[in-house]
């Protein structure tokens, strides 16, 4: 099976210090990946190069085997590759079902995006969508009035509207009450089912909710990869991220 991302030698330097340094990644298609690591890892600059924010000092980046050297941002996404920040950003002013045509308006000009109404296709693909990211009852309301998880829930649906092959969701848990966390669990893990996506988080009892692989960054490279019970008994992920004793981190 051919991979969906293959990262080979990539190497970032910022004016002299490498925020990736040498790293070695890949993934299958339809897997759901963890990265973990302390600040400072690489993480933010490690899906930088995938969308083509930052290009590699050396090495390259490859999507369903395609160099993704000098693409612009705009093209990557158009790939199939999506990504959503840690702070939601939605259209505030908007019910949630207006954000969600927009985003499967995406390869419409400004025109039809703006004045044109969506197909009764797409109507029914939106509704479906709502029920999954659980706003149904609240898609026609604005979207200012939603709660921080309902906000982030909203922006996967968006993601998920554009059809993109590879999903990328940086700490989507970040200010969540516990029950919203769980449901964000269960919701990437049901969009898993149909899609490849990477989380990035430090909250570990998420991470053990939904993880399948997790990839441990520490100064650019990876340290070591493996199931949740591998990689938090790993002494060197023990010392220099969990900064824990053994025992209590197995607890």
């Amino acid at each position: 099976m051919n991979k969906i991302l293959d990262i080979q030698d990539v190497t970032v330097s910022f004016d002299g210090f490498k925020a990736l340094n040498d790293l070695n990644f890949s993934m299958e298609p339809g897997e759901l990946r963890v990265i973990i690591g302390p600040n400072g890892a690489g993480k933010t600059t490690f899906l930088d190069v995938i969308t083509g924010k930052v290009q590699p000092t050396t090495g390259r980046a490859l999507f369903k085997g395609r160099n993704l050297r000098n693409l612009p941002e705009h093209k990557i996404s158009r790939l199939g590759v999506g990504r959503k920040f840690q702070t939601p950003r939605v259209y505030l002013n908007l019910t949630p079902r207006e954000n969600l045509e927009l985003s499967y308006n995406r390869h419409k000009n400004l025109f039809a995006t703006l004045l044109g109404k969506p197909s009764k296709g797409d109507r029914e693909e939106i509704a479906q969508l709502l029920a999954i990211i659980g706003l149904a009852a609240k898609a026609n309301i604005p979207a200012s009035v939603l709660s921080h998880g309902e906000k982030q829930w909203l922006e996967i649906g968006m993601l998920v509207a554009q059809s993109p092959d590879l999903l990328l969701v940086d700490e989507p848990v970040a200010g969540m009450t516990d029950e919203e966390t769980e449901r964000t669990g269960q919701l990437l893990i049901s969009l898993a089912e149909t899609h490849s996506i990477i989380v990035i988080e430090h909250d570990m009892e998420f991470v053990r909710q939904i993880a399948r692989q997790v990839t441990v960054l520490h100064q650019g490279s990876v340290l070591c990869e493996g199931t949740m019970d591998e990689v938090q008994n790993d002494p060197r992920v023990i010392e220099v991220y969990l900064g824990e004793p053994q025992e209590e981190v197995t607890a």
